[in-house]
């Protein structure tokens, strides 16, 4: 099942199951959110929710993007209980950096390997754990709340001072606490965790700084079994013109960490489980147009499909002043 949360003609939120080019509305409640503590509260699946709750009425799933009244699949009315997070070195990448990877990860001297390379080879041994142990924890970083969220066709406001606006296609997951502090996950979607990869390039001690961007998922949640080999397609587009394009891979049998060994490092914080919270975790890609020599410009749009998610993310890109000059703090 693949569910949308949208404004209908009215400026309503509204939440519905997408089937085919009409969107079927769920009744009772106005957010995935609502729907998600719902299924929780009465024992359900998020999906036997939402038919349950499934009405007669049906929208337009083409005027609903026409118009950019597509939301995020899931979020938090105050932004501040949505965190955004996101793990890298997670996935293997294609055969050609496979096979490099894997020849460097042969020298067994470790002292000659970089702190990026060492943590892959620790994802490499110890991502995939056996059922009821621990695995390697991966890298994890913080991107902000849900106020660094646009919406699926909406452009990312590039800060004046960043030095790229690169995208990154990803595997999203998304999660929600519930009132014990128990997380759940409520599906997946497509994501761009969008970068300043210059700055991350100069030191790898710069990530924190890089990752710091608005970012966006969606436009549709896919609730069920995610399948295990996920292809899809990363478009850039300048003046309509296709610019760039390249497959990305994602999906567990193109990981070297597990979905669920990602979600324990996650989750094992108490401060990630506070009730009611909402969080968005980029799992990570291999595959990214600046690796390739591509630099974008203010105007580009940015396009990434996966068949198996439904519509397409598209985005923007707009410049953002900040709003802070240089010696702009002020002392009490």
């Amino acid at each position: 099942m693949r569910v949308i949360q949208f404004e209908n003609k009215q400026g309503t939120r509204a939440v519905g199951i997408v089937n085919g080019r009409r969107i079927d509305l769920i009744t009772e409640v106005t957010s995935t959110r609502e729907l998600a503590l719902r299924a929780i509260q009465e024992g359900n699946s998020l999906e036997r929710q939402a038919q349950l709750l499934k009405g007669s009425a049906q929208e337009n799933y083409d005027d609903i993007l026409d118009e950019r009244r597509i939301l995020t699949p899931l979020d938090h009315e105050d932004p501040a209980h949505c965190l955004v997070s996101g793990t890298g070195l997670t996935h293997l990448g294609s055969a050609t950096t496979r096979d490099k990877m894997h020849q460097n990860l042969n020298n067994h001297d470790d002292s000659a390997l970089t702190d990026t390379m060492r943590m892959f080879k620790w994802g490499m041994e110890g991502g995939r754990p056996q059922k009821g142990s621990i695995g390697t924890q991966p890298e994890w970083f913080y991107k902000g709340d849900g106020a660094i969220v646009v919406a699926p066709g909406a452009p990312f406001p590039s800060p004046d001072f960043a030095e790229d606006a690169g995208e990154e296609p990803e595997l999203t997951g998304l999660y929600i606490i519930d009132g014990q502090g128990q997380p759940y996950r409520i599906g997946f979607a497509i994501g761009n965790e969008f970068s300043d990869h210059i700055v991350e390039r100069k030191n790898y001690l710069y990530l924190a700084h890089s990752k710091l961007r608005f970012c966006s998922f969606g436009p549709e949640l896919f609730i069920g079994s995610l399948p295990a080999n996920l292809i899809g397609i990363s478009r850039i587009r300048r003046e309509g013109r296709i610019i760039w394009e390249k497959e990305f891979l994602s999906g567990q049998d193109n990981m070297c960490h597990t979905i669920e060994n990602l979600e324990y490092h996650h989750f094992k914080y108490n401060q990630f489980l506070r009730p009611g919270d909402v969080h968005v975790h980029f799992f990570g890609t291999a595959t990214l147009s600046f690796a390739d020599g591509v630099r974008t410009q203010l105007g580009d749009t940015f396009e990434i499909s996966l068949p198996d998610f439904g519509e397409p993310l598209i985005n923007g890109i707009v410049e953002e002043k900040s709003r802070i000059p240089y010696n702009g703090v002020k002392a009490l």
